[in-house]
């Protein structure tokens, strides 16, 4: 038989999981996330060109901001204090990507995935948000948790398969 969900009550309707019996304990999280962009985009971010402004700052800023309102933007998220957020965008020219990477830390009763993924995910649709006008064809993909310590689940790192 497959294990009772937590968001869902004895009716199978959605719930925030009461986490009131939980101890507090520090927990922290990674995510990723990438943009593909075009060689004109590229470009245009790397010599801070693009008529919006300055791409990467502006995408830092949405995905710290977007973390920290993680809570509003998840029907069943708890709001938690988060000690530490950070997004960090770079350039991956070879690649022709965005590499976008995540980090939050909080001491509390529920982790901090789903900030460390917001967090990207909001970082990702503000390139595309600024770049759109150059090129349509972005795609944002790999948005994945990378690592997670702390909390009764313990720890988890994604493992890469090569």
């Amino acid at each position: 038989m497959a294990e009772k969900l937590s968001h869902t009550n004895s009716e199978g309707k959605a719930q925030i999981v009461d986490i009131s019996e939980k101890n507090v304990t520090l927990r922290t999280a990674r995510a990723y996330a990438e943009v593909r962009v075009s060689e004109k985009v590229m470009k245009a971010i790397k010599e801070n060109n693009v008529k919006k402004g300055d791409v990467l700052t502006v995408a830092k800023i949405a995905g710290i901001q977007a973390g920290k309102k993680t809570a509003e933007l998840i029907p069943l998220c708890h709001n938690i204090l988060i000690n530490k957020i950070d997004v960090e965008l770079k350039l991956n020219e070879e690649k022709e990507i965005v590499e976008i990477n995540s980090f939050a830390k909080t001491e509390s009763k529920t982790g901090i995935e789903m900030e460390a993924l917001t967090a990207v995910s909001a970082a990702a649709l503000t390139v595309y948000d600024m770049c759109k006008a150059l090129d349509k064809s972005m795609v944002i993909s790999e948005i994945k948790l990378v690592s997670k310590t702390g909390g009764k689940s313990g720890d988890y790192s994604l493992k890469i398969e090569e």
